[in-house]
């Protein structure tokens, strides 16, 4: 954590370094020096310019976890509506489904009031949806954007969401990274603490590529793109001098000793975590963390709303108008909750997560 003060210590800012530092995650914040943190977030430059004097303690256990871990960034793009809703819906649900009928003040509208608070849950889900996609239609942050993305090695088993999905993205000020679930992680340019460099891994003995890392000004990684993935394939040659020229840095190879395993040579490196990041994953992992069922509502929500709302369905059958209603609005909710599911899971099996065509590479 860093804090900025007054001349009299009063507290004017405090900065978290997990939620600045593009590696957390990555590169614990434990595993770098208090120097490293600043340097590589930029805020001694920051502070430099300013003319701030720096002044602290020895490590930056703010940043730590209780156990000893380091803390990571968390991004928070669930609107609060979302979560008021969802909890109005469940409290309108409770009372109008069990308790005013098992005190005997039960009747059809009170199970339409019920179905409604029930259809909340699902419906409030579909609209946070919908508000997300009309702000991110346009990807208007990228539309100057020069775009590389990976060229896989033949037969290497990569996926068409990787090749899809992954991508790094060359911004005026910025480098944007993406990974095979669709994570992002932004790096500067034009400063000492941005992206300068490009090196070239070369395997020592054999002279083989191994992989791509981007340096900042002290020169260190701050990323780290394994060439079988990225550059290895039929377009890799084009792929590789797009970036080096959307970037506009030197570029420059460096022999170094990996791991026994050249398929996993990264294991000895300091971001080793982010080439397994910036690699492809297996299908059942990619489902999982792109599943906004599992990451968002909770997996449990999907079974036991639908569950609920298969009683009510019988009102589907019924000619009384408000009975009806509660059969529409069940059939709303099932639909709701398992339509996204089955389509996610759709999507996945017989596209993203199938190999890749040869005219994708």
């Amino acid at each position: 954590m860093v804090d900025f003060q007054a001349s009299d210590g009063t507290p004017i800012l405090r900065v978290p370094l997990a939620d600045w530092l593009p590696e957390t995650g990555l590169v614990g914040l434990l595993h770098l020096s208090p120097e490293d943190c600043l340097e590589r977030t930029g805020l001694r430059a920051l502070a430099a310019g300013l003319g701030i004097s720096w002044g602290g303690t020895e490590q930056p256990t703010s940043d730590a976890g209780s156990e000893g871990h380091p803390k990571r960034a968390t991004l928070h793009d669930v609107p609060a509506w979302h979560s008021w809703l969802r909890g109005l819906g469940t409290f309108v649900w409770f009372v109008f489904f069990l308790l005013l009928p098992m005190s005997g003040n039960g009747g059809t509208w009170t199970f339409l009031i019920a179905a409604v608070g029930l259809f909340l849950l699902p419906g409030t889900e579909v609209a946070a949806r919908l508000v997300h996609w009309s702000r991110t239609r346009g990807d208007a942050p990228f539309e100057k954007a020069t775009v590389v993305r990976p060229s896989p090695e033949p037969g290497g088993g990569a996926s068409r969401r990787f090749v899809e999905t992954a991508a790094v993205r060359i911004l005026p000020t910025d480098v944007v990274l993406t990974n095979a679930v669709g994570e992002e992680r932004w790096l500067a340019r034009n400063t000492g603490h941005g992206v300068v460099r490009l090196v070239r891994l070369l395997d020592g003995s054999s002279g083989a590529f191994l992989g791509v890392e981007l340096r900042d000004g002290a020169n260190a990684a701050r990323a780290l793109l394994p060439w079988k993935w990225w550059f290895a394939g039929p377009s890799g040659p084009e792929r590789w001098a797009r970036l080096v020229d959307a970037l506009g840095v030197p570029a420059v190879d460096e022999k170094v000793r990996p791991s026994q395993d050249l398929s996993r040579w990264w294991e000895r490196h300091a971001l080793a975590a982010d080439a397994m990041r910036m690699s492809p994953i297996a299908a059942k992992e990619a489902r999982r963390r792109t599943s906004r069922h599992l990451s968002v509502v909770g997996g449990a929500e999907v079974l036991v709303v639908t569950l609920y709302s298969l009683i009510p369905l019988a009102g589907l059958a019924s000619s009384h108008g408000a009975a009806f209603a509660v059969g529409a609005l069940a059939a709303l909710t099932v639909l709701g909750e398992l339509g996204p599911v089955i389509g996610h899971q759709l999507n996945s099996r017989m596209k993203l997560d199938r190999p890749i065509a040869p005219g994708l590479r």
